[in-house]
């Protein structure tokens, strides 16, 4: 269906994403774990999967058994890891579908491997390490003994082995450098036991960018996928671009009196005739109830008014005289050498622009183009 059947709509650049991933590949030498987790960091899961793909990416890697499942009922054939946790029932499906799974406590091995001997194969895992995240992994001093004892059985091929880092992205702080210190001196203390597992990977988007130590055989990108910075402090060099526009149209236009409240609440009120025009886009998509807040509309920025609907809100269009209903509106994206970025939006929302995008409803159509 053509962009004109929406009211609002999401463009993404399968071309913009297949280049972040190049480029990826050309910086780190290594493989690459495409992050596609969150319905593709809120991009759509299976077209940047495919591109991902395409790009080179040799894995995928979602956070849930249940995300990457999906992928393999829509064709994906492509090595995928499910780096959170996995529920002991689903470890049939994991290895009947060919899934590696994360592994970090003796007795969520001991339940894995009695479900692999089930299924009548053997379950692929990565053994996490807790080196300063306080999430999910294993303490480092509790590893060897853990190699040693799965080698005993057959039933778990556990042939990875990841940290993930908690402040790649502040390239001031030295946390990362020590979450990396902790896991080089256990990869050494393997290595002389001869208990190393065969894939190490450690390096999120950030880490890509801040700590080339940390490639191991693998990285493992996904903000940076999307062309959207790891953190202020991390920004992508140039050679990245963003994938995601998010546009509408003006549905409604007039001009309203002094003094007439706009929206729910009626905290705004017109101080004198003012033009009001109408678009689609409402905290039900994922567009937050917070107020000043902008818009692009013939070149120019405009402010969001009054109080931000479920399905809709206000644009003010005093400054943009020429407005017309059915014209093109920009939310989150460029319009003639304007731009509103997922960091600007971050900012505006008190959060990060992870979120911002991760937050956008399903019901948004998704149109991919490719450039």
């Amino acid at each position: 269906m053509e962009n004109q059947a929406y009211s609002t709509w999401l463009e993404i650049d399968l071309g913009a994403i297949k280049n972040n991933i190049k480029v990826i590949k050309r910086m780190t030498g290594t493989r690459v774990m495409a992050m596609i987790k969150a319905n593709g960091y809120g991009h759509g899961v299976q077209a940047v999967a495919r591109a991902a793909s395409e790009a080179g990416a040799e894995w995928l890697g979602v956070a849930r058994i249940e995300e990457a499942l999906n992928l393999r009922a829509s064709g994906i054939t492509a090595e995928m890891m499910a780096l959170g946790y996995t529920p002991p029932s689903m470890i049939p499906e994991a290895v009947r579908e060919n899934i590696h799974v994360a592994i970090y406590d003796p007795k969520m091995a001991q339940a894995y491997a009695r479900q692999a001997q089930k299924a009548g194969g053997r379950l692929k895992a990565h053994l996490k390490i807790e080196t300063g995240m306080g999430r999910l992994g294993m303490s480092p001093e509790k590893v060897p003994a853990f190699l040693e004892e799965i080698k005993t059985q057959d039933a778990i091929d556990l042939n990875g082995i990841f940290t993930h880092f908690a402040r790649a992205d502040e390239p001031g702080a030295n946390s990362a450098a020590k979450q990396l210190n902790r896991f080089t001196a256990l990869l050494a203390k393997l290595r002389k036991a001869d208990l190393c597992p065969a894939m190490v990977h450690t390096a999120n988007s950030a880490a890509i960018l801040n700590y080339p130590e940390a490639y191991f055989d693998l990285v493992r990108p996904g903000i940076a996928i999307y062309g959207l910075n790891p953190s202020p402090e991390s920004p992508l060099p140039e050679a990245f671009r963003p994938a995601l526009t998010w546009k509408a149209r003006l549905t409604f236009l007039r001009t309203l009196p002094p003094g007439h409240g706009i929206s729910y609440g009626s905290i705004y009120k017109t101080s004198k005739d003012e033009r009001i025009g109408v678009i689609p886009v409402g905290y039900g998509d994922g567009f937050r109830r917070v107020n000043g807040q902008e818009a692009l509309i013939r070149g120019q920025r405009v402010p969001v008014v009054g109080r931000v609907c479920m399905d809709q809100c206000m644009l003010q269009l005093d400054s943009v005289p020429e407005a017309a209903v059915e014209d093109e509106v920009v939310l989150l994206g460029e319009q003639n050498g304007l731009s509103i970025t997922a960091d600007d939006l971050g900012k505006k929302w008190g959060t990060v622009n992870y979120e911002v995008v991760c937050g956008l409803a399903d019901r948004l159509p998704r149109i991919y183009l490719d450039s």
